[in-house]
């Protein structure tokens, strides 16, 4: 060979060196999940880019499951499911509803993301209910669909503590009475907590109980993406209350966390877990929404930092003594998925998905490119997070850029099975393994 033909070979070997390890760069520059996410640096314009993706009818289609699993619809045309709970007899109760509506919209900004927003939004009046599923036989059609009980306000959280049903409706925990088997509310329910509810910029109030049973713990987000209207306004906001169920006694048990959509305890560890959909016209990679075990008394950054010590430069007074104490969160799930929807496997579900978590992700409105819009499992090793996140339903987005469903909470069932809230079609969702009812 000559040497020229030598010294050309070698050059294509060195550049295609150098252009894969651009490439690896480039992908790990853009690495947006995991315990330690690449975060760029922030972009601000006039407008973020919006785009959320026009309904498409799901027709005869299905989301895709892994293999090994099967998912039917187990009820359609509801009124804006958000989040379910599975009662000890099997019976599966549905939170149906839309709150906030009183925010104000002073700036173009506001009213634009609006208009964008509603694009993604089913087009049916909130339900403000909670109904009931039953499957009578076992055989997996959940053949009976009836209202639990009704003139609610927004309700989203749900948990059972004995014969205690409790509901987070947007301006306050309220209690049923609640004995197995029962199809309809015996009664109005009683209030535990009011909960803070002037502009509700984000309206939905998620909860969990204690795995004593003690307490409850609410979510509670945010009056604003970053202060924008004042601190006042944030008074009791972005915080996990903890209550106590006998007095209606609470305490702010967590801080700084913008919008803690999706609580759970962790079996075993009795550890509190949320999801957390972080602030937004920092650009299409900022900031990460993320899923973390939660500290009591823990400051989670919000608003002054984010992903720890990163200092939000549009907060105005600073407060560098904040930033210090913010907690960095466990796992970060990728910026603007917004997730809605939060529970553990166990090894009922089979397969890859026995230890780790469930997540329902929304789906983004605010960049060009949607991200979300599915429901992936995080695996876990020893208690924590520990894998990238792998896809469980998907199918939500078509291949012509339009969505025919949107995620919110998941919840585990007692036998494996895995339900889904879909508030854009107006359905549950419910996977199995193959060959089981």
């Amino acid at each position: 060979m000559k040497l020229s033909s030598i010294r050309h070979a070698a050059s294509l070997s060195s550049l295609s060196i150098v252009l894969a390890a651009g490439i690896a760069q480039a992908a790990e520059s853009q690495r947006q999940y995991g315990a330690d996410p690449t975060l760029p640096e922030p972009q601000r314009g006039l407008l973020p880019d919006m785009t959320v993706p026009e309904p498409a009818p799901w027709g005869d289609r299905k989301p895709t499951v892994p293999d090994g699993f099967t998912i039917t619809a187990i009820a359609t045309d509801l009124k804006i499911p958000r989040q379910t709970l599975v009662l000890p007899n099997g019976d599966i109760l549905v939170a149906e509803g839309k709150g906030g509506g009183n925010a104000p919209k002073s700036r173009p900004k506001d009213f634009i993301a609006g208009i964008i927003q509603s694009q993604g939004s089913a087009s049916v009046e909130s339900g403000d209910r909670l109904t009931l599923l039953r499957d009578s036989n076992d055989d997996g059609t959940y053949e009976n669909q009836l209202v639990f009980a009704d003139n609610l306000n927004a309700p989203y959280g749900l948990a059972l503590v004995d014969d205690a049903l409790y509901v987070a409706n947007q301006d306050a925990l309220v209690q049923f009475d609640y004995q197995r088997g029962q199809t309809q509310a015996s009664g109005p329910p009683e209030v535990v907590a009011q909960l803070p509810s002037r502009i509700n910029h984000h309206w939905t109030k998620s909860l969990t109980a204690s795995a004593d049973g003690q307490f409850l713990y609410v979510g509670i987000g945010s009056n604003s993406n970053i202060t924008e209207r004042g601190m006042a306004a944030e008074v009791d906001r972005a915080e996990i209350w903890q209550i106590d169920a006998e007095t209606g006694a609470h305490k702010p048990y967590a801080t700084g966390l913008r919008n803690p959509t999706a609580l759970t305890i962790q079996p075993d560890t009795d550890q509190l877990w949320t999801v957390v959909n972080e602030r937004d016209e920092l650009g299409p990679n900022l900031v990460p929404d993320y899923l973390t075990a939660v500290q009591e008394g823990g400051f989670y950054g919000w608003p002054y930092s984010y992903w720890g010590q990163h200092v939000d430069p549009r907060v105005r007074p600073q407060k560098p003594e904040k930033v210090a104490s913010a907690i960095m969160p466990d796992y970060s799930l990728s910026s603007h998925v917004a997730p809605l929807g939060l529970d553990f496997a166990t090894p009922a579900v089979g397969g890859d998905f026995t230890e780790g978590v469930f997540i329902g992700e929304h789906g983004s409105w605010n960049r060009s490119d949607p991200v979300g819009y599915k429901v992936v499992f995080v695996p876990f090793s020893n208690g924590r997070p520990d894998g990238d996140p792998i896809d469980f339903v998907t199918g939500f987005l078509t291949s012509d850029s339009r969505t025919r469903g949107r995620p919110v909470g998941v919840t585990v069932a007692p036998d494996g099975a895995v339900i889904i809230a879909d508030d854009l079609a107006n359905t549950i969702w419910r996977v199995t393994r193959e060959g089981e009812q």
